[in-house]
């Protein structure tokens, strides 16, 4: 019988890094939803331009956006994307 504390606990670094850029970047979505803009396209011209002005201070959005790696962003969109 497998006491509850024998069995070995993992944890796996990029699924949480995957969590929190999604969990930041819903973050993001709803700060510029409840302001009125275009959520995908602030976040893109975001990405494109490096620019933080297209991102909104409600929630903190700004800051929070700014604190990710823009290429690590892209290249988890585009595996995500891609199914890969």
């Amino acid at each position: 019988m497998m006491k509850r504390g024998d069995k070995t606990q993992t944890f796996n670094l990029k699924e949480e890094r995957e969590k929190e850029v999604r969990q930041t970047l819903l973050t993001v979505y709803e700060a510029l939803k409840e302001k009125g803009y275009n959520p995908i396209n602030q976040i893109v011209g975001y990405i494109l331009s490096e620019d933080p002005t297209y991102i909104t201070n409600h929630k903190n959005a700004r800051s929070l956006i700014c604190r990710l790696d823009r290429d690590e962003l892209m290249n988890m969109m585009v595996r995500y994307y891609l199914d890969v």
